[in-house]
């Protein structure tokens, strides 16, 4: 068993010499430390603002975002009976674009044509061709991807939709346009 610590009393009473008279403080608080600033992240902050200059461009891909493999959009305001009406085949069809075997940026060169000489002729509904992406390999189907982004950045696009089995399946889509006035 060890032994309780004993001070010998010629050690308290040199200390006591040392220190010499106390007297005891009144002041009970205790001064906060100044405390650093917090650490700006950086890294985080630049990937942030990537994704944000991502979403905006052509890389930035939504159709990634969603599971399965039929494509829908409706505008806000457009009632989802016109989406189901357009989704069923309903309306006439007025131009067809084909854009199999193009690369991505003649595709958007053409789909930007196309809907502003739709505009022009004013067919009400236009279908789509985008391919569904077979030959892509892991990329998965680019064109029908970019078209999803691209249409949903268009003022003149109300609503688009995959195609019935008939008119091209999820290789196609159906686009309902803004009439002109």
């Amino acid at each position: 068993m060890t032994q309780p610590f004993v001070l010998d009393p010629r050690d308290r009473e040199l200390f006591r010499q040392t220190v010499g008279a106390v007297e005891p403080l009144r002041y009970d608080r205790v001064e906060p430390v100044a405390r650093h600033p917090a650490p700006v992240p950086r890294f985080t902050l630049a990937d942030e603002r990537q994704v944000l200059d991502d979403m905006l461009s052509d890389y930035f891909e939504p159709a990634d975002l969603e599971t399965g493999e039929e494509l829908y959009y409706r505008r806000e305001g457009v009632q989802q009976a016109v989406l189901r009406k357009l989704r069923r085949g309903q309306f006439q069809v007025g131009a067809v674009l084909d854009l199999h075997g193009m690369t991505v940026a003649a595709a958007k060169d053409a789909l930007g044509a196309f809907l502003q000489r739709a505009r022009r002729e004013s067919p009400h509904c236009v279908r789509i061709i985008h391919g569904k992406g077979n030959r892509s390999r892991h990329r998965g189907p680019v064109l029908k991807q970019k078209i999803n982004h691209w249409l949903r950045q268009r003022d003149e696009v109300l609503a688009f939709c995959s195609a019935r089995t008939t008119d091209g399946g999820t290789g196609a889509v159906y686009v309902l346009l803004r009439r002109k006035f």
